[in-house]
């Protein structure tokens, strides 16, 4: 089955990436047996992108994941000083009202 350039060209990026489905596979590498222009695409693109993916994505994936800690423990430590600050500043008015105004809690008998 004879299928054209363009369309070729068109399942090239999913042909590299391997995303493309194994009939479209099967058709882009019995199109490469006898054309060389698309050929020159496909090496167009491995020149352009040598950088194996896989590996790239691990490195991507564990610099997020350490992002992610480190963000997790800042939210924690901003979450735990609010807590506190607020704790604090409620002492602090109870303190005043304490001294002050002489503002007593007392519980009703």
């Amino acid at each position: 089955m004879k299928i054209s350039c363009e369309i070729i060209k068109d399942l090239l990026p999913l042909y590299y990436d391997g995303v493309c489905s194994n009939e479209s596979k099967a058709l882009v590498e019995e199109h490469l047996t006898f054309c060389n222009n698309c050929k020159v695409e496909l090496q167009a693109m491995e020149d352009a992108l040598p950088i194996n993916k896989s590996e790239q994505n691990l490195k991507e994936a564990e610099a997020v994941q350490k992002l992610s800690k480190i963000w997790k423990r800042g939210m924690t430590k901003s979450l735990l000083k609010g807590i506190f600050s607020t704790i604090l500043i409620i002492a602090l008015f109870l303190l005043i009202l304490y001294i002050f105004l002489g503002f007593k809690i007392v519980p009703k008998p």
